[in-house]
């Protein structure tokens, strides 16, 4: 009988390694830092190349209890949800990798959330756990400069990544991240192009490759998360072939985009054929993430506990094969 031989593709480039936080050697306060990237095949491939870092799950909390979350989301985090220390610790003990803490436009009723509020969250979560942290800004240009300023003042030499960097307002943040050796996310619409290009301008401003991340925007499962992994996929295989602009970790946020999605948001006035909701919501969660691992993420950004173990479990049974 023929033997078969697995074609191999030979690949010539490989994804840049990024390490999130800083340790006590390294200047900072963490207890371990996180090393993503590095791989020199497409995901999972293992015949073909090296995966040495498995993607990584950040659980996403927010400087207040989040008023546009689904009860079933907050329920599955209970009280801690309105104090973000006590939200990260919990993410923390529950298996998280890393800590992505979203800041919000308003607190307190409507009051702008000032440069001090945005201090005082982040100091208050970097000291109630141990692992790298993430910090994203409300996403309008004027608050996210000033408040992503002032966090990387107070988390200065801790290797935080700062977000989003986007065209409209990479300088102010790039800024920030050199002068506090910081990290940052460039995000971008669903183009390689134009994941491509901020790179390159960043890059320019003169912070090293191997302090940013990409993200390349995804959607959630039934809303265009085929175009994004498209888009991803593009992007990884143009990193293996030498594109330097491209080798960036990607990170990317299921958390958000499953929850924003009625499938999982809505339990009520929906048809019975949609079934529990509860399990059809951290499904949502789950199948949005799972391709994107497949897709070639480092980073995920997630919120349900459950989501976020059962995701885990996948990539570890993907690594060990």
């Amino acid at each position: 009988m023929a033997v078969v031989e697995t074609p191999v593709e030979k690949w010539t480039g490989k994804v840049r390694e990024v390490t999130l936080g800083a340790t006590s050697s390294d200047g900072g306060t963490r207890a371990h830092s996180v090393v993503v990237g590095g791989e020199t095949t497409l995901p999972f491939l293992h015949f073909e190349g090296e995966m040495p870092n498995p993607p990584r799950l950040a659980v996403e909390i927010v400087d207040r209890r989040p008023g546009d979350w689904s009860s079933l989301l907050l329920d599955s985090w209970g009280d801690v949800v309105d104090d973000p220390a006590k939200w990260a610790k919990a993410a923390e003990e529950r298996g998280a990798d890393l800590i992505a803490l979203q800041l919000s436009l308003t607190r307190d009723g409507d009051k702008p959330t000032t440069a001090e509020d945005a201090r005082a969250a982040t100091r208050a979560v970097l000291e109630a756990i141990g692992l790298p942290l993430i910090v994203f800004g409300p996403g309008q240009v004027d608050a996210d400069n000033e408040l992503l300023v002032a966090v990387a003042e107070e988390t200065a030499g801790e290797r935080v990544v700062l977000g989003l960097c986007e065209e409209k307002n990479y300088r102010t943040i790039v800024a920030a991240a050199l002068a506090n050796d910081h990290l940052v996310s460039s995000r971008t619409p669903m183009d390689v192009n134009l994941a491509k290009q901020l790179i390159i301008l960043i890059s320019d401003m003169g912070l090293p490759l191997d302090r940013i991340l990409m993200d390349p925007t995804t959607a959630g499962l039934g809303y265009g998360i085929e175009y994004g992994y498209s888009v991803m996929e593009r992007l990884r295989i143009a990193a293996l072939q030498g594109d330097k602009m491209t080798q960036s970790p990607i990170i990317v946020t299921p958390g958000n985009e499953a929850w924003r999605q009625k499938e999982a948001k809505v339990g009520e006035g929906v048809p019975d054929a949609w079934g529990d909701w509860a399990e059809r919501a951290v499904l949502w969660e789950t199948l949005t993430a799972t391709p994107l691992v497949q897709a070639g993420a480092d980073v995920l950004v997630m919120r349900h506990p459950q989501a976020v173990n059962r995701v885990k479990a996948y990539v570890q049974s993907l690594m060990e094969n």
